[in-house]
């Protein structure tokens, strides 16, 4: 009962959690330097896209600005334009985007999101499934040439960026450097033929394409789950209840495996809430150097072009997950160790 009350809480205080983010976003968009009504000013100038604001007042009259103020619903206080992006445009998703005419923000989201969840949904199930093993055959030949071997590996996919990463493998296997090893699509989600494939076509053909992004997914949290599986499993080892078992009479393997590995999976689901924001929402730098249109280029592309619309409805996307990943992050605390309750 007490954990239903808790998670209860928690799911109440989404809502709040919430309105507080996207509110603090919402403000500091409205007052950064070159927003839409900028943007206009230095079209009406014939100035193209510079949005220096220093030059916004030259040759524009206080009624033309107004004007434009209006349009956009600057001229109106800050709690009625987030009122009116929260309710009447149900959280912006009906707000069209300033760079994307005849597109609402809706649109643009639903369209890249699919793309992100085909790309971050592999690459999240194939860390915990490379890292929690590897980590825990780690910590049992800690010290010995295994764990030696692989945390030269691990050190070196720490060091690397996820994007630098994925620019190495573009080089070696995508016949930028050498023909002989042109194994990969150099970017793209799809091949140009996409739609004349066959389904069995479709699947290998983005698989294809797939591969080496999934593999820049990976390494950006590779090292850090690898090493906290083994220093975690390590110290499970280490406490008296291990020892316990083994003076019972039960063996080494039967005390880890059925004892200590599911402990020391606790830190492991710490970071699932943070970890499923990038599955969903992908990683701008990695979504850029393989020129995939997923959510992350989206984002990118919004915030240097201003597109609040656009931006502040990937924040509201971003901002429910991550909430719910933290209940998902607690309810595997429970699933994994029944013991856990939390009292105040």
């Amino acid at each position: 009962m007490e954990r239903l009350d808790y998670f209860l809480k928690r799911f109440l205080l989404i809502f709040p959690t919430f309105l507080c983010i996207t509110f603090i976003c919402f403000a500091i968009c409205q007052f950064v330097p070159g927003g839409p009504v900028d943007q206009a000013i230095m079209r009406m100038k014939g100035m193209g896209g510079d949005t220096n604001p220093s030059n916004n007042n030259s040759g524009i009259s206080e009624e033309q600005r107004k004007a434009l103020e209006e349009h956009f619903g600057f001229n109106q206080p800050i709690h009625k334009r987030y009122w009116k992006w929260a309710w009447t445009n149900r959280i912006g998703l009906r707000m069209e985007s300033y760079k994307f005419p005849n597109k609402t923000a809706w649109q643009l989201v639903k369209e890249r999101f699919a793309v992100s969840l085909i790309f971050g949904i592999p690459g999240f199930f194939l860390t915990y499934l490379v890292c929690i093993p590897l980590g825990i055959a780690k910590a049992l030949r800690d010290g010995k040439a295994f764990d030696v071997a692989s945390s030269l590996i691990v050190f070196v996919g720490y060091a690397i960026p996820a994007f630098a990463f994925g620019m190495i493998l573009k080089m070696l296997f995508c016949g930028t450097v050498d023909q002989l090893w042109d194994w990969f699509p150099v970017a793209g989600f799809v091949s140009d033929n996409y739609d004349s494939l066959t389904k069995f076509g479709k699947i290998k053909d983005m698989a294809h394409h797939m591969f080496l992004p999934v593999l820049c997914y990976m390494i950006g949290n590779f090292a850090v789950l690898t090493l906290l599986m083994k220093n975690s499993l390590l110290e499970e080892i280490s406490k008296d209840y291990v020892r316990t078992v083994l003076a019972k009479g039960g063996t080494y393997r039967r005390a880890v495996w059925l004892h200590a590995v599911r402990n020391s999976l606790i830190p492991i689901v710490t970071g699932i809430g943070g970890i499923m924001t990038i599955m969903f929402a992908g990683s701008v730098l990695i979504e850029q150097v393989f020129e995939i249109p997923g959510m992350g280029r989206l984002s990118l592309e919004a915030i240097t072009s201003r597109d609040y619309p656009v931006f502040m409805c990937i924040l509201a996307v971003t901002s429910i997950l991550g909430l719910v990943g933290n209940i998902v992050s607690d309810l595997s605390y429970v699933l994994i160790d029944p013991r856990i309750n939390f009292r105040k």
